[in-house]
């Protein structure tokens, strides 16, 4: 078993992109109209193009328990998902340095270091080094 796709639901697929691709440095993989208003819509890790893809998902907008549920990970301050990086601490600098704004600071929290930031698009993701 692998996995190819993981889903976050954003609030609006075009400022998602921007996000991950223009501030985090993702890359563009996909990008499927599915309705008027809606994409299959996915990005991959530029070290890893040929790895997970994330899936930019408007479900927020189409299915009220998905805005609800992100609404209050996001307001409890949850991450909704992580991603791993090799050093917390500089990917904390490269992203403040492009606007990323940080709820968390780099912390060391036993055998990891995180940091939590907001998408802009209704999520807290939380990056992690290994320690």
């Amino acid at each position: 078993m692998k996995v190819k796709v993981i889903g976050i639901p954003v609030i609006d697929q075009e400022k998602a992109l921007q996000f991950y691709t223009n501030q985090l440095g993702f890359v563009k993989k996909v990008d499927v109209p599915i309705s008027e208003d809606s994409r299959w819509l996915t990005v991959v890790s530029n070290e890893e193009q040929d790895g997970p893809q994330v899936l930019l998902e408007p479900s927020p907008k189409h299915f009220e328990p998905s805005k609800t549920y992100q609404k209050a990970l996001f307001d409890a301050g949850i991450p909704y998902t992580q991603f791993n990086v090799d050093n917390v601490q500089q990917e904390y600098d490269r992203l403040v340095s492009r606007g990323v704004e940080f709820s968390v600071k780099p912390t060391e929290m036993g055998t990891v270091k995180i940091a939590v930031f907001n998408d802009t698009c209704g999520n807290n993701i939380q990056i992690v080094e290994m320690l």
